[in-house]
């Protein structure tokens, strides 16, 4: 056997130092958390309420990149360019890593095999929502009118391929009923179109819609998720009210760049799902309306499997194209 020279197997070890090693190390500088939508969105209220915890367990700093567009795909890029070395993470929702790449013919990275996943971080219900006009109470009510009505109702999303619109689309697709798209730039702009009455229905996240319901501005008519938000109790679910397992909400979770050494996401990980089962932080993302989950690598990408093949169903089955 060939013996290599003490220098030699002093370089070789140094390069070789154990990935463990530097997850004990890490983080020793501060760590950019990419969220791909603009600031003051859920992704980047929920990156930014994990971010502060992240910073406080760890004692460096965790910054949020707010890099929106293309229905995340832009941020989901910048991520999957980065070095993997766990100081550039990634915060995505659905919308962006299980149905975009069925919408985007030119997605600049591969939605498989660019990153590497680290935890499910939160869910958050969505409210199906009418106008106050509407001569409806209830999903069945609806579901009623728009089979006399075949494509007269009109219904808004924040986007082609944004979580209410693919709502929407699983609500017809379900129930066997047609309803006219008028998709806007953002949730903000959708759900000011239901109020003044531009559009009739829309799924709107629980948060924003829970006042003005109150105020009898809209009406709150089925929650998205199988059980009923604590944020409105009151709200029957979609899946109680004639369309049985009927589920849909925005998922957010944590991914870093592929490669990325194991057992530095190992220790995101344990960070991440501490962090999330932290009563303050429990008690800030459910003020919004958002349930914590905290998961394995392996559950979110059960999950992320499950959600890439359930909305690619929908899509080709509704005929969804992004123009």
């Amino acid at each position: 056997m060939m013996k290599l020279p003490i220098k030699t197997l002093a370089v070789y070890g140094l390069l070789a130092m154990p990935a463990a090693a530097q997850a004990q190390d890490y983080p020793n500088k501060t760590v950019r958390l990419i969220v791909p939508w603009a600031a003051g969105g859920s992704t980047d209220s929920i990156g930014r309420i994990l971010a502060q915890k992240l910073a406080d367990y760890t004692g460096q700093q965790w910054i949020v990149d707010n890099r929106g567009g293309a229905t995340g795909t832009i941020g989901h890029a910048l991520a999957a360019k980065a070095a993997p070395d766990g100081y550039t993470l990634l915060i995505g929702t659905n919308s962006t890593f299980a149905i975009a790449p069925h919408l985007y013919k030119n997605i600049q990275y591969d939605n498989d095999t660019a990153f590497a996943p680290i935890s499910l971080v939160a869910v958050n219900p969505q409210i199906l929502t009418v106008h106050a006009s509407l001569p409806v109470k209830t999903a069945r009510d609806l579901i009623g009118l728009a089979r006399s009505r075949p494509g007269q109702i009109a219904f808004s999303s924040a986007g082609v391929g944004a979580t209410s619109h693919m709502a929407t689309e699983l609500f017809m697709n379900m129930a066997k009923i047609r309803m006219t798209h008028v998709p806007y730039k953002g949730g903000g702009p959708s759900f000011q179109a239901l109020i003044s009455g531009e559009t009739a229905l829309s799924f709107v996240d629980a948060i924003t819609v829970a006042p003005h319901a109150t105020a009898g501005r809209v009406r709150a008519l089925a929650t998205s998720t199988l059980k009923r938000t604590p944020l409105m109790p009151q709200v029957p679910t979609v899946h109680e009210s004639g369309l049985p397992d009927f589920e849909s909400v925005t998922s957010f979770a944590l991914f870093a760049p592929a490669g990325t050494p194991r057992e530095l996401l190992a220790r995101v990980n344990r960070e991440a799902v501490r962090a999330l089962a932290a009563s303050d932080v429990r008690d800030k993302l459910r003020a919004q309306g958002v349930d914590p989950v905290g998961s394995s690598p392996e559950q979110l990408v059960a999950y992320q499997k499950q959600e890439t093949a359930k909305w690619g169903k929908v899509i080709r089955e509704q005929g969804i194209k992004f123009e």
